[in-house]
């Protein structure tokens, strides 16, 4: 079949809740993907924000088939050695104390509220049972992740959801200020928002967040699913902040290609939420996501990742900054690390997308007007000048 009637063929079986687009990809190698016609494509999407590592990075493939020949899935009413050590090196590179991990973000969310909530009432205090979410925010599309997504879009064909969630502004401690009352149990925020628009936080919204919590002993959760991992040049954003949450949630570049996330829980969570029996999931943390969790952080320690990031982050923030520079329709440049956004003005964001793809460039876009850029953790300058080359052909 040519890549016409493969795309027929999809969308015979396949419920239409995506708009693809339309191309095939076959397979990857390094910072590059290739069509089932042989065409190829820089990546600078990465499976939105999953492949850290691009594809069939040294050692990684390996790994996978080192499990698959020993076990795949026990079920978690056994132990199995790599949850053990991806648990250990998932602990250890946040500084927290407790992992759970899950099959998505969007579950690892779900923990998090459970936790969150599960804190208060252990300690008595059921009326305590109200979130303050973000405006803009995106946290998954599960009901509960639903009901703290600050999207109606989202949310409005799914209605009623959870209860007790109210929405302040991103970056406006005074909004989450009145939306606390005496029934506040958590707070939860994307470190740098993602599909809203790619808007890091300031750091004095985190710090104040933080004082909140100490003071009235709610638990603060950094939604670090997009944001973690290295994108920002720390294993999780908030550490370049120095404000540590209390539960944290994190998924995509976790496994850099398989399914998996984790919350993650700061000792006074861990020591007073969820119990045997509170939470559960068949799937999570199976030996064959958790080698790869577990090799993951061996590749982001022994090549330096973090570093590359911290080291080429000024390169592509002068890059982009040039098109800003350049071309009318590119407003602003924002983001953090290798999260970066290109406000587009006076045409639609869709159209430059497209375009890239024509020519041979992935990206995607985020909020309404934003072309968005997530790119493997391992692109070098070289990758960084041709997908400028192209994007200046796209802009022109």
């Amino acid at each position: 079949m040519n890549m016409n009637e493969q795309m027929q063929q999809s969308e015979k079986s396949i419920l239409h809740t995506y708009n693809r687009f339309p191309v095939v990809l076959d397979h990857g190698e390094g910072c590059w993907l290739y069509d089932t016609e042989g065409k190829k494509y820089l990546d600078f999407a990465a499976g939105i924000a999953v492949n850290a590592l691009g594809y069939h990075y040294p050692g990684y493939d390996e790994a996978l088939k080192a499990q698959i020949d020993k076990l795949l899935h026990i079920s978690n009413l056994y132990y199995n050695e790599p949850m053990s050590e991806a648990g250990e090196k998932l602990v250890k590179a946040s500084g927290m104390s407790k992992a759970f991990f899950t099959n998505s973000g969007t579950e690892a969310i779900e923990g998090a509220l459970k936790a969150a909530r599960k804190y208060a009432y252990a300690k008595g205090e059921k009326e305590r049972y109200e979130i303050v979410a973000m405006n803009h925010s995106f946290h998954g599309r599960s009901m509960g992740a639903l009901s703290v997504t600050g999207n109606e879009h989202y949310r409005k064909p799914f209605e009623p959801l959870i209860g007790g969630v109210k929405f302040a502004d991103f970056n406006d401690l005074d909004s989450v200020k009145a939306q606390i009352t005496e029934k506040t149990c958590a707070i939860i925020t994307e470190t740098v928002q993602g599909e809203g628009g790619i808007y890091p936080a300031k750091q004095s919204f985190l710090e104040g967040l933080r004082k909140i919590c100490d003071e009235k002993d709610i638990i603060l959760i950094f939604d670090e699913i997009q944001c973690g991992m290295g994108r920002t040049g720390a294993y999780f954003a908030w550490q370049s902040y120095g404000v540590k949450p209390d539960i944290m949630t994190c998924a995509k570049a976790l496994g850099s290609g398989v399914p998996v996330g984790a919350f993650v829980l700061g000792e006074k969570a861990a020591q007073a939420s969820l119990a045997p029996g509170d939470h559960g999931t068949t799937y999570g943390g199976n030996p064959f996501v958790c080698a790869a969790v577990s090799k993951v952080f061996d590749i982001f320690e022994k090549d330096h990742i973090l570093e590359h990031v911290q080291e080429l982050t000024p390169y592509l923030e002068e890059k982009l900054d040039g098109l800003v520079e350049k071309f009318d329709t590119v407003a602003a440049r924002r983001g953090k690390g290798f999260m970066q956004g290109l406000v587009i003005t006076g045409v639609p964001v869709g159209s430059v997308v497209t375009k890239a793809l024509e020519n041979g460039l992935l990206v995607i876009s985020a909020g309404s007007d934003v072309l968005r850029l997530v790119p493997p953790l391992i692109i070098t300058k070289e990758h960084i000048d041709q997908m400028i080359g192209i994007l200046e052909k796209c802009l022109a």
